[in-house]
């Protein structure tokens, strides 16, 4: 799934609920400007690249990777629909977890408003809000 021009600004609350499907190894939530410049790429990995049971988060800048990020408290399960929240600030990005724990990521771009957004992966978007 995939939204261009969409208005995710500093202070909105994104909540997006989504059901990995039974064979999950990993899906990604990226938002940010365009596919070459991502403020946050969000990345529950159940078993991809060598991780298991991680989340791995981190931004693009140019085409370009930045620093990986990675979570250990792992609060999705294969095959069960859950929601997550994000939002951000001009210098941080705060995940709530499915578990109602807090993460966050430092907002690399530093932008107030993003219009991307993007899910791939192995799970299926249930449903998404931006208030």
């Amino acid at each position: 799934m995939k939204v261009k021009d969409m208005s995710f600004k500093m202070g909105h609350e994104f909540k997006i609920r989504i059901k990995p499907k039974d064979d999950c190894a990993t899906f990604a939530v990226n938002i940010g400007h365009d596919s070459d410049n991502i403020a946050l790429h969000f990345n529950p990995r159940f078993d991809s690249c060598g991780d298991t049971n991680t989340i791995v988060c981190n931004s693009m800048s140019g085409g370009s990777w930045q620093d990986e990020h990675r979570e250990f408290n792992f609060p999705f399960s294969q095959g069960e629909e859950c929601k997550f929240y994000i939002n951000f600030n001009d210098s941080e990005f705060y995940i709530k977890l499915p578990d109602g724990c807090m993460m966050n990521f430092p907002n690399r771009l530093g932008d107030v408003k993003y219009q991307h957004i993007e899910v791939t992966g192995d799970a299926k978007v249930i449903g998404f809000k931006i208030k």
